[in-house]
This record gives C-alpha cells, sequence and structure tokens, in this order.
C-alpha cells in the first residue's frame, strides 16, 4: 500500500468520526468504507501503556530510578495497561490501573492468552515482573526483592521468561547509575540465570524468528562512553554474544528497542541519544549493507534524521522532533509506535508506514506508549540450552588470527601470543569525580578511561594463526595479539564472555562479524585441543599500576628521575602519590611518553596504531637513552620490560578497584585532603592545586619534596609551615587509611561496605 492508501484510509477513519485533523484521534469507520490496512489494526485490541515520560536523567538508560539509588526521587507515578479496539470505534479499556506507580514494558503471550510486564506500585515498590490475563484478570507477581529492578520481560519459545535485572548491582562507569544485564526465568519466577555480563546495561530484547535474541548493550572497553550502545544478538541461554549492528557508529549514540520486521532480514529501532530519554527517530536497517554507519540504514522518521547518521556524536539526535519511540512491525510496511503528538512532550500512538504516511490511533494524558496487538502472533523455535552447568569454563577457538580489519598488514608470524583480559565491573562510586577530558569517573580511575583490568593470562597462538582456549566462565573478557616481546599487536575494544561449557568460534580478530568458522576443524589449535591460560608472573589480580609498574622505575630509574634530580626536570618517574594519581604516572601520561586510545574513538584501530609500539617510553626501552652508560646501568630484564609494555598496552590503566576508602567526599573520590584544605593549599602556593597540570605539585609521600613549596621557605608569613602542615597531614591519613592504590588497602567505608554485602548477598562472587 502507498502514503496515498494510508492516507485515504485516515481520512476515511476521520470522515465517519467527524473529524479532519490528523491530530486528532483516529475512529474507526463503518465495515463498508474499511480498506485492506484494517486488519492488521484492527483484528485485534491494541494494547499499550498510560504513564508519564521518564523524567530525564542523565542517560536513556536511567529509566529505573532503583530506590536506594542517586536518583530515586526522579521516579514519578500514575500509569495504566490499556487496550484500544479500533473495530469498535476505538473502545478503550483499562486493563490494570496503577494510580501511584508504574506498568511498563508489556509482552504478549503467543498464543495472546496473557501478558507480561514490569510494574513498580509505587515510589517506595521497585520494579518486578508480573502476569496477568488478556482480560486483565488473574494479575500475578513473579519475581521478589528490595532494591532490586526486574524490567523489559519477554517470553521465550521454551516456555522461560528473558528480562533485564539490577541482580548483579553494577554502576555506570562514567558516572553513578545502577545497570542492568539479562536473566532468564522459569515462568513461575524460579531458577533465576544471569546470562549477559557486560559491565554496564542490556535491555530491551526481542526475539529473532529463528529464536535468538537480540538486545540494545552498553558497554565499553577501552571506549567511549556515548557510542558504544548498539545491538547485540544472543542466543536465549546467553552462548553466542555477539554484535548485531550499530556497535562502531558514532551517531546516533544508542540503538534501542530494536524489533526484526516480519517477512525480512531487516529490523526497525529507535535512534537516540547517550543523554537524552529513550526516544529519538525511528530507522529500519538492512546489517546485510554493514554493521555500522549510513548505508545500511534504509529509511528513518522523520526523514530529515537521515542526515544525523553518522554526524555529531553521541548526543546529535537529542536534536529530533517530533521524536519516536517504541517501535512494533506490523508487516514489513506497517509500524506502530509511540510519537510525540505536538503538546509538549505528551506521547500518542501512531500508524506509520513505508511511505512516510503517519497517522494517530489515540492519545491521553499523560502519554502514551508500548503499542502492541493483543492476540496470537508467530512462536520462534526453542534453540536448546548449550550450557553445561557443572563446568566452570568455556572456551574459544580463533581460526587465523591475520584474518580481519588491518591485519593483512601484519606479517605471518609476528603475532604469537594471546592474553586474555577481564574488564570488571564498578560497584562503587563517589559524588566527586575525576574529569579525564572523556567523561566523568566517580571516583577517578585513569588519566583519561574508566576501566580497571585484570589479566587472566596469555596462550602461544600456533604457526598457522590459530588458537583455541579457555576461559573462567561469566567472565566480560577481552583479547589482545602480542609479539615475541610481549608487546601488542591489536586489542580487541569491546567486551565477551563465554557461558560454563560453551564453546564459541570466530574467523578472525576484527572479522566482518557476519562469518562463521567452517565445518572442518583442521588448524594446529583445534588438532591440540583447548589450552589452559598461563598467569602473567602470579595469579590473576586487579592490576595496579603502582603495584606492577611502580616497582620497576623504583628499581632502574629514579635515582634519576625523581625530584631535585636534572633527568627529574624532565621526567620524573618518582612513586610519590598525589591527591589522585602518583607522580610517575602524570608525567608519562601529560608528556606525554605513551600512546594509547584512552577512552577512545568509535572507530576500530589499525593493529599497531596505539600501545606499546606506538609509544616514546618503549622506543627507549627498546633503542636506549642516547648514553652507552646509562642504558648499561638502565638493562631491563625480561620481565621487567614486560610490566611497562604491558601496561602500556592495557590502555594505561591506574587504580585496581573503584572503591575509594576513606576519602569518597573528597577531590577526585580520592584526595586525602578535603575541598577546603586543598582551596587554602592553593591561595597559599599561588597555584589552582585542583587542575590537571598541577598534579606534580604534591607529593603526599614526601611532602617536603612537593614542588608547591618552592619559594614559599624564604616568606615570613607563615604560609610555608601552613601548607606543609596540611599536606603533612594529608599523608598521615594515607598511613592510616591507605587508598587502593596502596598495598594495605581495603574497605572502611560504611556505603561501600553495605555496596559490597548486597553484591555478595545477591549471589554474586565476592572478590573485586
Amino acid at each position: 500500500m502507498h502514503r496515498f492508501a494510508l492516507m485515504s484510509v485516515a481520512l476515511l477513519i476521520l470522515a465517519a468520526s467527524g473529524s479532519t485533523s490528523a491530530d486528532e484521534p483516529l475512529a474507526v469507520a463503518q465495515a463498508d468504507s474499511r480498506s485492506q490496512l484494517d486488519p492488521l489494526v484492527t483484528t485485534h485490541p491494541i494494547l499499550f501503556v498510560v504513564r508519564p515520560q521518564y523524567r530525564k536523567d542523565h542517560h536513556n538508560t536511567e529509566t529505573m530510578f532503583q530506590t536506594g539509588e542517586i536518583n530515586t526521587g526522579s521516579f514519578v507515578g500514575g500509569g495504566a495497561i490499556k487496550t484500544i479496539d479500533l473495530a469498535r470505534g476505538g473502545q478503550v479499556t483499562t486493563l490494570l490501573e496503577v494510580p501511584d506507580g508504574v506498568a511498563r514494558d508489556p509482552d504478549v503471550y503467543f498464543d495472546g492468552s496473557k501478558i507480561l510486564f514490569s510494574m513498580r506500585r509505587n515510589r517506595d515498590d521497585d520494579y518486578h515482573l508480573y502476569e496477568m490475563q488478556a482480560d486483565g484478570s488473574g494479575l500475578t507477581q513473579l519475581t521478589f526483592g528490595s532494591g532490586i529492578s526486574d524490567i523489559d520481560p519477554i517470553y521465550l519459545p521454551d516456555g522461560r521468561i528473558l528480562f533485564t535485572s539490577t541482580r548483579e548491582p553494577k554502576y555506570c562507569m562514567c558516572n553513578r547509575h545502577i545497570m542492568g544485564n539479562l536473566f532468564t526465568m522459569n515462568a513461575d519466577g524460579s531458577d533465576i540465570q544471569q546470562i549477559g555480563r557486560s559491565t554496564l546495561h542490556e535491555g530491551h530484547a526481542a526475539l529473532l524468528p529463528d529464536g535468538r535474541v537480540i538486545y540494545d548493550r552498553w558497554e565499553y572497553v577501552d571506549r567511549n562512553f556515548g557510542d558504544a550502545q548498539g545491538v547485540w544478538v544472543t542466543n536465549p541461554d546467553g552462548t553466542n554474544h555477539a554484535i548485531y549492528w550499530g556497535n562502531n557508529t558514532n551517531s546516533p549514540g544508542a540503538v534501542l528497542d530494536a524489533r526484526p520486521i516480519p517477512g525480512t532480514e531487516l529490523f526497525i529501532a529507535t535512534f537516540s541519544s547517550c543523554h537524552d530519554r529513550p526516544w529519538g527517530a525511528l530507522a529500519i536497517v538492512d546489517r546485510r549493507l554493514g554493521l555500522d554507519g549510513r548505508e545500511p540504514v534504509l529509511q528513518i522518521w522523520p526523514a530529515s534524521a537521515m542526515d544525523l547518521v553518522g554526524k555529531g556524536n553521541y548526543d546529535t539526535f537529542v536534536k529530533v522532533d517530533p521524536k519516536y519511540e517504541d517501535p512494533y512491525p506490523l508487516s514489513d510496511r506497517w509500524f506502530l509506535c509511540s510519537r510525540m503528538t505536538g503538546d509538549g512532550e505528551q506521547t500518542g500512538l501512531y500508524l506509520i508506514d513505508r511511505d512516510g504516511g503517519e497517522a494517530l490511533l489515540h492519545h491521553e494524558s499523560p502519554g502514551c506508549f508500548d503499542p502492541m496487538p493483543l492476540g496470537p502472533r508467530p512462536r520462534p523455535p526453542a534453540i536448546p540450552s548449550r550450557i553445561d552447568p557443572e563446568r566452570s569454563e568455556g572456551y574459544f577457538y580463533v581460526q587465523d588470527v591475520y584474518t580481519g580489519y588491518g591485519m593483512d598488514r601484519v606479517a605471518r608470524g609476528s603475532v604469537r601470543y594471546l592474553r586474555v583480559v577481564e574488564s570488571p565491573e564498578k560497584r562503587f562510586w563517589t559524588r566527586p569525580a575525576w574529569d579525564g577530558g572523556t567523561g566523568q569517573q566517580a571516583p577517578g580511575m585513569a588519566w583519561n578511561d574508566f576501566n580497571n583490568k585484570r589479566i587472566l593470562g596469555t596462550v602461544p597462538v600456533e604457526a598457522d594463526g590459530s588458537v583455541y582456549f579457555a576461559v573462567p566462565a561469566d567472565r566480560f573478557v577481552y583479547f589482545q595479539l602480542l609479539d615475541e616481546r610481549g608487546m601488542m599487536v591489536q586489542s580487541m575494544r569491546s567486551g565477551t564472555i563465554a557461558r560454563p561449557g560453551e564453546r564459541i568460534g570466530c574467523v578472525g580478530c576484527h572479522d566482518d562479524r557476519r562469518s562463521s568458522v567452517g565445518a572442518e576443524f583442521t588448524s594446529l589449535a583445534w588438532q591440540r585441543g583447548p589450552r589452559q591460560l598461563e598467569p602473567w608472573y602470579g595469579p590473576p589480580r586487579l592490576y595496579s599500576y603502582t603495584a606492577e609498574v611502580q616497582p620497576v622505575f623504583d628499581q632502574h630509574c629514579v635515582r634519576c628521575h625523581d625530584y631535585g634530580e636534572p633527568a627529574g626536570e624532565q621526567l620524573n618517574l618518582a612513586g610519590d602519590r598525589g591527591l589522585v594519581f602518583n607522580t610517575s604516572y602524570v608525567e608519562l601520561r601529560s608528556k606525554p611518553m605513551v600512546k594509547v586510545v584512552g577512552a577512545g574513538p568509535h572507530q576500530v584501530q589499525p593493529p599497531l596504531s596505539w600501545g606499546s609500539h606506538a609509544s616514546r617510553l618503549a622506543k627507549v626501552l627498546l633503542e636506549g637513552h642516547g648514553d652507552a652508560e646509562i642504558d648499561r646501568q638502565v638493562n631491563l630484564d625480561r620481565e621487567s620490560f614486560e610490566r611497562i609494555v604491558t601496561w602500556i598496552d592495557l590502555n594505561a590503566p591506574y587504580y585496581p578497584s573503584y572503591a575509594s576508602g576513606a576519602f569518597g567526599n573528597n577531590p577526585f573520590g580520592r584526595a586525602p585532603l578535603t575541598d577546603a584544605e586543598v582551596k587554602r593549599l592553593s591561595e597559599l602556593t599561588g597555584r589552582n592545586l585542583m587542575d590537571r597540570g598541577q598534579l606534580t605539585q604534591i607529593s603526599l609521600t614526601r611532602p617536603e619534596k612537593s614542588p608547591c613549596l618552592n619559594g614559599l621557605a624564604s616568606v615570613e608569613n607563615g604560609s610555608y609551615e601552613e601548607a606543609l602542615r596540611i599536606l603533612r597531614a594529608g599523608a598521615q591519613r594515607l598511613i592510616e587509611t591507605p587508598r587502593p592504590d596502596m598495598p594495605d588497602f581495603r574497605l572502611v567505608s560504611p556505603v561501600e561496605i553495605t555496596q559490597q554485602q548486597k553484591y555478595e548477598r545477591l549471589g554474586n562472587r565476592a572478590e573485586e
């Protein structure tokens, strides 16, 4: 049907109702005036949600407003689940009223007999999953728990239910908000299992015709916070998580609510922004034309938004007007959605078509969302579970590490090892933050990145480029390729997991993500069988710059590169702790002596373009200082060299933990000095000591060595003595309550202790 047909139907319906405005709700005409459009919207009532638009609260994932969290006060209640029957004059029926709460995220059972949804009865409650019959009777609560949000449920073909939950309480790395992961459970709420482990958020799941699940995922490994929200796919048991579309697209900043379009290989989704509600433009995507960028985007509403794809940054789609959300395909041409009506932020139910036609079906205050037919729909095949709960590890197989983007420029035989790195979750947050120039870190974690790391180990790469290895199950990990000196050739900047007993394979490193390994496995790695990870200088541990790298500088470098030494004026490698990082770390990052991506660009980076191979520091270690006597004295052993280049290749992390210790309310969430003390110290020394460029002016290991004191001793007004007293007070606090960059750190904050206890109480692993 063409646009003319849709508008003709709309006019017929409007004429029957006595209305001529496209902004008025549509009533349905008599049967003799209906067209071929009607069966799509009149055979079954349309189910929808009435609620206020979610209050803007920093990110598009932040719609839970969970009790006990930073944004609980943003919750606004007053909603219902209703139906509109367009075959009966637009009759609206209320199935469930929630006067003080919100019912959301409905999903209709395959035979149309019941409805699954999430509901929060009031601000003191949290979101739990419920089910009721299609007529609103038989309301049954399925999940329970305080301080837990269960949202976005869908029915699975095998009878289980998949949903998003905060049952592994983790926080947004660039801020302070609670995140959710994918879980499944039995139809009665029993046997809850976590199947997603992204370090940020997984939500808005939908079924593909083949039984797999697509969902939107926000995660970043050495990536900017804003452009790492794409569509992912997984089996219902959590095996074979893989990018589906949009992981390396800068704009839109988020691809949400993706649903497959019947009878096609296309999907429709909301193109949104990072810092907005979960709305924006609607777009149809053909991933056969590419997994990123503008070319696969076939159509968009509003049409003008096409010019925003791939342009600007993660918030470009904020400017879209009107805004759409909650797309639901009725066919390959007709779609239900929620859309702004033009009355402020109020939304109504719309029918749109591939030829650009749009018709308002219904609206009411405060807004209408989540439209879908309340009737039978095809049931995809059930995919049997592939996990073995008795196993504690999974297995990855790479057919050829030299296959993929840029790897054809890497000499065969030069990749000798594959390193497995875990990107751990964030369990704690602080209100003060460090701004690394790429987003807030709360608390400060690194110069310009959000992640901490844990090296799980390495395995050899076979001569034919294949590698097959075991990893601990259900860990969010990524892989790096190393040369014979342990220097990084290429690195993933996204994460993956292996479920217990899962065997997962890929063609190569940074392949096109739509290929699969051959049916016959003849590689050397496959014939050898899966290797166990070889530890990296000790058991796996949270990576700490001061524990792993600083001792090398202390042994080989600090005698020259120290405060008061000529070489120290050029590059100070002393380990003195400052307000947020230590001296050598700030010097190496600010000079700069290392080239890393930080919270880097959305594009896949070519091999050897960053890390130790591209860093001045590694070049000096390999080629020398230009002074034979100095090089003779330094003479790093293999382990010392690897400790330095590995730090660079891990994207130069600093802190091992997001915990702040006793200093969560002080500058950067790390400083042992208060805001008032830093302000006073700045007044006394004439320097802005909160500025990134002044961080090496303070030593809290040797306060009297602090450069900010230079020149004050000759002043007779007591400035030197007062400034030194402040610095010594901070140094003493660090001794009494060490930070995570010190060996004796332990949790002391009552808030962080409670957060850790909750994490463990909900059945998650204790180690941090």
